[in-house]
């Protein structure tokens, strides 16, 4: 592999990475299914598979189409922070009135279904506007200075985006110990809903 092609993959990996750690909605649901055990080999490969999807059409040059359709995403904003907000006061009443078994780990009681935990990480992803702002724009537009290289830097781009989820949902496996004491899964709800209701107030906040 030469220099050029080394350095435009660790561009788009350092870039992607940049774009996906920030503490947000989907990431908290993730590290909630990866902690619990819950479907997490589906949630890891619905995101980094959207990820890559996303990257894919931004090197493409279709970020023109989404600056072009602002009414689209003033509708997926409205749409996803609506669902933010409903999920986030679903984690807060689970914070404040635990099921039964919820200190239990993978298999536990109130483990809930693949379906679910597959629509909810659907809907997370594809109902955020700035997904396609962050990924098919920005992404996009900073493929684009690649030139033909950009398809390198978008591979590199979508590695990053498969590391960190698969990093997310299998390493919160090690907040087990800690999860088993009563008590934790509160807190960890707790934080999920601030996350959701912060995140969902301020789409529909920035959507109008």
């Amino acid at each position: 592999m030469n220099s050029g092609v080394l350095s435009a993959a660790l561009a788009g990996f350092g870039t992607g990475m940049s774009l996906i750690v920030a503490i947000g909605a989907q990431n908290a649901f993730v590290l909630r299914q990866g902690a619990r055990g819950q479907a997490v080999l589906a949630v890891v490969a619905i995101c980094a598979a959207s990820d890559a999807v996303l990257i894919a059409l931004g090197v493409a040059g279709l970020g023109a189409v989404v600056t072009a359709w602002p009414a689209a995403l003033v509708a997926v904003g409205l749409a996803g922070g609506a669902f933010l907000i409903c999920y986030g006061v679903l984690a807060a009443r689970r914070a404040l009135r635990p099921a039964a078994g919820q200190s239990l780990t993978a298999g536990g009681a109130a483990a809930g279904s693949v379906r679910a935990a597959v629509l909810t990480c659907l809907a997370l992803t594809w109902l955020n506007p700035h997904v396609y702002l962050d990924t098919v724009l920005l992404l996009g537009s900073v493929a684009a200075d690649r030139g033909p290289l950009r398809w390198v830097f978008g591979l590199g781009a979508m590695l990053a985006s498969l590391a960190w989820f698969a990093g997310l949902g299998y390493g919160a496996r090690l907040l087990g110990g800690v999860l088993a004491r009563p008590g934790a899964w509160r807190v960890l709800d707790a934080l999920v809903a601030a996350t959701m209701l912060v995140m969902g107030v301020l789409l529909l906040a920035r959507t109008f």
